[in-house]
């Protein structure tokens, strides 16, 4: 048992930050993976991020507090290039009264360089800011 809060998996979805509440969610997503956190030293962080045909190591620290914090990097060879995120994030809060929450974490999530799109010929640029959030899978 580990008194880290952030250690073990979590159901990882971000979604791109557009106000225009007409659009339909779908069109939102942004990346969708697990994040697997270990247990390392007091105050930093270690793991993974990915999903079908991607996966980055991550690694930065953690701040204990109200919420507590973790801000991470997360870096990979992806199709043959470099791909780098930076994370920012918060523990949410257990509510008093919650029923059945489950410990999740809330941030922002930003494309640091570019890489290939999906489609052939296409870039996904640098600089992209979506919002993200995790929810643990094991309690």
């Amino acid at each position: 048992m580990t008194d880290n809060p952030f250690v073990g998996s979590w159901t990882y979805r971000s979604l791109l930050n557009d106000p225009d509440i007409s659009k339909n969610f779908d069109t939102l997503e942004f990346g969708r993976g697990t994040i697997v956190i270990e247990n390392v030293a007091l105050e930093a962080l270690s793991g993974k991020i990915g999903g079908p045909g991607w996966s980055l190591a991550l690694t930065g620290s953690r701040q204990y507090g109200t919420p507590m914090r973790a801000r991470f990097e997360g870096r990979g060879i992806v199709g043959g290039e470099k791909w780098i995120y930076d994370y920012d994030c918060y523990l949410v809060p257990p509510w008093p009264n919650g029923v059945d929450q489950r410990p999740a974490l809330v941030g922002s999530v930003i494309r640091t360089i570019p890489h290939s799109g999906s489609e052939p010929g296409t870039v996904n640029p640098a600089g992209v800011v979506a919002s993200f959030y995790a929810v643990r899978t094991e309690d």
